[in-house]
């Protein structure tokens, strides 16, 4: 079992930065699996952000975010975080920190991951 609690969404302008962090607990330690952030858009599908590795060695980012944001993780913190730049309206969201347990590449499905957060609202005006 992990529980998952995300913080750090809000307000913020268009071309403003938020940081985006989650608390990892539970028994499986959480250096021992990977953790990605997805996104979801008002009406729309809930979609992959980010992605990093047990180690925080690889990372992998959809192609709407990269360059602005930021996945990285502290595996003596238990924490997982997203550093969001240059914020555009579209990235308005629901984002959810997600685990996935298994072993292997970074996975980009919502199916393919373990453990959800409840989400935080990030919402970026023009």
């Amino acid at each position: 079992q992990v529980q998952l609690v995300e913080s750090g969404g809000g307000l913020v302008q268009a071309g403003g930065s938020l940081r985006l962090s989650c608390a990892a607990s539970g028994r499986t330690p959480f250096s021992s699996y990977a953790m990605g952030w997805f996104r979801q858009a008002p009406g729309k599908e809930r979609e992959f952000v980010a992605g990093i590795k047990w180690s925080g060695a690889n990372t992998y980012y959809a192609d709407s975010v990269k360059g602005r944001f930021t996945i990285s993780r502290d595996n003596a913190k238990n924490t997982v975080h997203l550093q969001m730049n240059s914020l555009k309206p579209e990235d308005t969201a629901v984002y959810y920190c997600t685990a996935d347990l298994s072993v292997g590449a970074i996975r980009i499905h919502e199916s393919d991951y373990d453990y959800w957060g409840q989400g935080t609202q990030v919402t970026v005006s023009s």
